[in-house]
């Protein structure tokens, strides 16, 4: 902000803010911060009494939530290392300093002790167990950019980080003062939780969805017509629409509402490898997309896109929610979800009895993780780019692991217990 700031600028902007700070403003304490974090206040010619009287006022403008008070504790600590220099050295204001400053960092110390988790005495960890047709993506690279991908989409400013820091008096209306401006999700703290720790499941090519054979990408098409309680894939073939599965003539137009075209692009994230063969003479970049495309599926109006990921858990400990990103419903999509509580699937027994043979299965529950995906109503088409979190798996206790229970049943059952042990 000040880089080139004179003196007499500084201090015409310092009294600028002190005069916020008297009149209440909310704009004070973020622009307070921004400038006492962002210069070097001694260089700028400001005298002790003048940096003192700031970081004073922006000390006491912080939000009363102790989560705030590292920032307060700096300011008081300036604040006291600079009195001495000071007309206030050897008055009460000293004293009076030093014992805020000595209730903040109390406080401070309170909070983290209130907040800190008390991690489980044996250690032990419930172990999800992933297997899929690239390993080194699904498990690592695909972790790394969905960390990215959020981190960029709701990045906060400088500006915005801090005036997360104050609540401010009463406040006035003010929609373009962005110096006030902190509601954004990224500062919510389960919104970013929901994002950051999870399992993030996403595709190394864009994904195409469209009620329209027009402009697909370089896969090609498949087709699925679908509507709630009925789907069934299709292909197009000598300038009408048939049955995938004997060729019949569908009778259908190819722009019947209920029809979905999917299609896909070459692997676009260049750390992606998969060893499974090319269909046909196709190029390597569309052997897994066409892979992947082979096995679409369709559920109702939703298609589900089928990577063949599996996952094993102990159902008796967890199970796994599976659920859409939210973001996809800024590219014109739905996603479904649902809870994995054990194995279970349309396969024959003995296919399910053929899956546990190796020795870390034994005693573990697997399903796969399939996406399910629809347009939205009015939407002709989207297109999921690469490398862009489509579902997320979060580990939840099992239902059976748990039992929810009144506040104050819960407290009569503590004190029956307590007044055993003391019998």
């Amino acid at each position: 902000m000040a880089e080139t700031m004179t003196p007499e600028e500084a201090r015409s902007y310092l009294n600028y803010l002190l005069t916020l700070g008297i009149r209440r403003e909310q704009a004070f304490a973020p622009l307070a911060a921004a400038f006492i974090r962002e210069n070097d206040l001694d260089a700028l010619g400001l005298l002790p009494d003048e940096q003192v009287s700031l970081l004073l006022a922006a000390a006491q403008s912080f939000a009363p939530e102790p989560r705030r008070y590292s920032a307060k504790l700096d300011f008081l600590e300036r604040a006291q290392a600079l009195l001495p220099r000071t007309r206030l050295a050897g008055t009460p204001v000293e004293g009076q300093v030093g014992q805020e400053l000595r209730k903040t960092a109390h406080e401070l110390d309170r909070y983290h002790e209130a907040v800190r988790v008390n991690r489980s005495e044996t250690g032990e960890r419930e172990h999800i167990i992933v297997e899929s047709m690239a390993p080194e993506y699904f498990t690592d690279t695909a972790q790394k950019r969905a960390a990215a991908y959020y981190q960029d989409r709701y990045h906060l400013t400088p500006e915005a980080h801090r005036a997360q820091n104050y609540t401010g008096p009463a406040q006035q209306f003010e929609p373009e003062n962005t110096a006030i401006h902190k509601e954004f999700e990224g500062a919510c703290g389960p919104f970013m939780n929901a994002r950051t720790h999870a399992f993030h499941v996403m595709l190394p090519f864009d994904l195409k969805l469209s009620r329209t054979p027009q402009e697909p990408l370089e896969t090609g098409v498949r087709i699925f017509y679908g509507k709630e309680g009925y789907s069934f894939p299709l292909r197009y073939q000598m300038g009408q629409l048939t049955s995938d599965r004997d060729g019949t003539v569908v009778g259908v137009p190819v722009d019947d509402p209920n029809l979905v075209y999917i299609s896909a692009s070459g692997v676009k994230e260049p750390e992606f490898r998969f060893d499974g063969p090319a269909s046909g003479n196709a190029p390597p970049e569309l052997a897994f997309p066409l892979t992947v495309l082979q096995h679409l599926g369709s559920l109702g109006n939703y298609i589900q896109v089928s990577c063949n990921l599996k996952v094993w858990f102990d159902a008796s400990q967890v199970a796994i929610l599976i659920q859409g990103a939210p973001e996809l419903h800024d590219l014109g999509l739905t996603a479904a979800t649902g809870l994995m509580t054990r194995t279970y699937g349309l396969g024959t027994t003995e296919e399910y009895e053929r899956s546990g043979g190796e020795p870390w299965q034994e005693g573990l529950s697997y399903n796969y993780v399939n996406l399910h995906l629809a347009l939205q109503p009015g939407i002709e088409s989207a297109v999921i780019p690469y490398n862009t979190p489509i579902f997320t798996l979060y580990p939840v206790l099992s239902r059976q692991a748990v039992a929810f229970e009144d506040a104050a049943a819960a407290g009569e059952r503590i004190a029956r217990g307590m007044g055993q042990e003391q019998g």
